[in-house]
C-alpha cells in the first residue's frame, strides 16, 4: 500500500495542474490545451513564453500561481526522488546480503 504522504502530494500537484487548468481557461479565455500547457510549463518554470496572460486577474493569479505550485511541485520531485533512492538502497542492500564474498566473485577453482 503506499505511504498516504506520498499519495497526498501527488494529489496537491494534480489539483494545482487541474486548478490551474481551469482558472487560465476561464479568466483568460485559453483553450483547455493551452491552459494545461501554460500550467505545466509554469510550474516546471521552463516558462516558453508563447502564452501570457492577459488580464490583471490572470497576472496576479500566475504570480500566486507560480509560488504555490512551485513549492507543491518541487515537494513532489524531491519526494519521489527519495522514494526511488530509498529503493536503490534497499536493493544494492539485499544483493550485498545474496552474493557471496560481498558481492566479490569467487576464485575460479577449476584453474590448478
Amino acid at each position: 500500500m503506499p505511504n498516504l504522504y506520498y499519495v497526498s502530494i501527488l494529489i496537491a500537484l494534480v489539483m494545482i495542474i487541474v486548478g490551474g487548468t481551469v482558472f487560465f481557461h476561464f479568466v483568460e479565455g485559453w483553450g483547455w490545451i493551452d491552459s494545461y500547457f501554460f500550467t505545466v510549463v509554469t510550474l516546471s518554470t521552463v516558462g516558453y513564453g508563447e502564452l501570457v496572460p492577459a488580464t490583471p486577474l490572470g497576472r496576479i493569479a500566475t504570480t500566486i500561481f507560480i509560488f504555490v505550485g512551485l513549492g507543491i511541485f518541487g515537494l513532489a520531485i524531491q519526494q519521489f526522488a527519495h522514494m526511488h533512492v530509498k529503493k536503490r538502497e534497499k536493493h544494492a542492500e539485499w544483493l550485498m546480503r545474496h552474493l557471496p564474498h560481498g558481492g566479490a566473485h569467487p576464485p575460479d577453482q577449476d584453474k590448478r
